[in-house]
């Protein structure tokens, strides 16, 4: 079988997979799906009224407008169509201004778009920013092929109508039909995040029951590591689009969504996970210092001491890993208990280090680092439990 026919063969398996997905359940495929037909049906939507109702000229600019600002949350979709049309008004606006001065010919056509492209860099505007270009170039020819200059601003003035009207479909049709209210895209990344969390302590704590890690071990500790960072920003991703999802969204008015919608507690729960997934990521570099036995030193205990905090932090972070907002009474008298029992096995690990006389002022050996590192992660889980205990008082009192 060459490439091409594997290649095909392996289309004609995924792709009935997809569909099945996307009728199935409420995924990514799902969201593909529906924002593919809604942006069809603004987009014919659009097409009609702009070529059989309007018999615009450039009717496809009200298509064009609705599929562009076509996002998956209303609150984007309506930034975007904000900044879409003041994108085009500015560049529609600098090329009538400019070629009514000098008339429309070449130079006039660079310095347009040089105004364009310069305007068109603006934060205000965003990712609409090239827009300001391409609405320029189109009303320039525009400008170019009218006769006098009532038509060339009928043109330009229609050239604004069709983009207008084109995004206000494109809202209407995002507002009707099936505005996602994204709540599991927050808990599923907050609970992600705390599930590598647990998943990288319990793999920590067993292997320092049998001693000193080989370096093997403390290299695949570092690249799980090394994960994490783009692991918490799908976290902060999800969180936001979660956010975005509820202003302007008509399904929240409806009887399930009554009350207030709030998102702190995840956000809480993230920015503390954050802080503790990197103060671990520093301790296991701090273990992958540690290359070879140590005979100098009675340091066995002191490593049992270690993994059983490790443990006690990976039994908050599994409870961190079940994280809803409507249970987080419950679920921070738990975390309480936890962390008190992680506070007593971190003195544990300091008592054992003294008691066993361990070096740890001395630079060249891990003892001492590893002891400021349990009390920092240990003061990154109080704070965390802090937090929520103190969200979840807001609650009652609110």
């Amino acid at each position: 079988m060459t490439v091409a026919e594997k290649k095909t063969a392996r289309w004609f398996l995924v792709v009935p997979q997809w569909w099945k997905q996307a009728f199935r359940y409420a995924g990514p495929e799902r969201h593909v799906l529906l924002l593919g037909a809604k942006s069809t049906l603004a987009a014919a939507l659009a097409w009609t009224v702009s070529f059989y109702f309007l018999e615009a000229q450039s009717p496809a600019f009200a298509p064009f407008s609705a599929v562009t600002i076509m996002y998956v949350t209303v609150y984007q979709s309506v930034a975007q169509a904000l900044r879409y049309v003041g994108a085009v008004v500015v560049g529609v606006a600098a090329q009538a201004a400019l070629a009514y001065l000098t008339g429309p010919d070449l130079l006039t056509f660079v310095l347009v778009t040089v105004i364009a492209l310069a305007i068109g860099r603006s934060r205000l505007l965003g990712v609409q920013g090239p827009q300001v270009a391409t609405a320029a170039f189109f009303a320039f020819a525009a400008y170019s092929s009218a006769a006098d200059n009532s038509e060339r601003l009928a043109q330009l003035g229609q050239i604004v109508l069709l983009v207008v009207i084109g995004c206000a479909i494109g809202i209407v049709v995002t507002v009707v039909l099936a505005p996602p209210l994204r709540y599991r895209s927050a808990e599923y990344g907050v609970r992600s995040l705390a599930r590598e969390l647990y998943d990288l302590t319990s793999d920590v704590y067993p292997a320092l029951r049998d001693g000193a890690p080989d370096a093997e071990t403390t290299g695949r500790w570092r690249q799980s590591a090394a994960r994490l960072d783009g692991l918490i920003a799908d976290a902060r991703a999800g969180l936001n689009n979660a956010k975005e999802s509820v202003p302007y969204n008509p399904r929240r008015l409806l009887k399930r969504h009554h009350g207030p919608i709030s998102f702190r507690g995840y956000e809480a729960v993230l920015n503390a996970v954050e802080r503790t997934l990197h103060q671990l990521a520093s301790l296991v570099r701090s273990l992958d210092q540690w290359k070879q036995e140590e005979n100098d030193y009675e340091y066995h205990h002191f490593l049992n001491r270690y993994a059983a905090f490790l443990e006690a932090v990976s039994e908050t972070a599994l409870l961190l890993s079940t994280t809803d907002e409507k249970e987080l009474r419950q679920q921070t008298d738990e975390l309480t208990d936890l962390v008190g029992e992680a506070q007593t096995r971190r003195r544990e690990v300091t008592d054992e280090a003294l008691s066993q006389r361990l070096p740890l002022s001395d630079p060249t050996r891990p003892y001492g680092v590893l002891v400021v590192e349990a009390t920092r992660l240990m003061e990154e889980i109080e704070y965390t439990n802090d937090t929520l205990c103190s969200l979840v008082e807001g609650q009652a009192t609110s």
